[in-house]
């Protein structure tokens, strides 16, 4: 899994029929003791219902395919979780809406 910012939105008139009414997200992945950019900004399908400027949690592979509904969708990367909180030891890292 990878922690990354919603930095945009791709929409595609013509796609594969298996990803029609598939909402696909531009994200930027983050280190996740910093938060900091850290390399390329990447397309995932969206399973969770996130919007621009959330940290969320994305898995690629077979894991995206393992996503709730996509078992026979064209998928290498899928959003599965909107980070709430984010701790490491006991250093709070990010907290949404603060």
């Amino acid at each position: 899994m990878i922690v990354g910012e919603v930095i945009g939105t791709v929409v595609c008139t013509q796609k594969d029929a298996s990803l029609k009414s598939m909402k696909m997200l531009i994200v930027q992945p983050r280190n996740i003791s910093t938060l900091k950019t850290e390399g390329s900004a990447l397309v995932a399908l969206d399973a969770v219902g996130a919007g621009i400027g959330e940290l969320v949690l994305v898995v690629g592979g077979s894991s995206a395919r393992n996503a709730s509904g996509y078992a026979k969708v064209a998928v290498d990367q899928a959003i599965i979780g909107i980070v709430d909180y984010l701790y490491i030891g006991d250093q709070k890292v990010y907290q949404k809406d603060e």
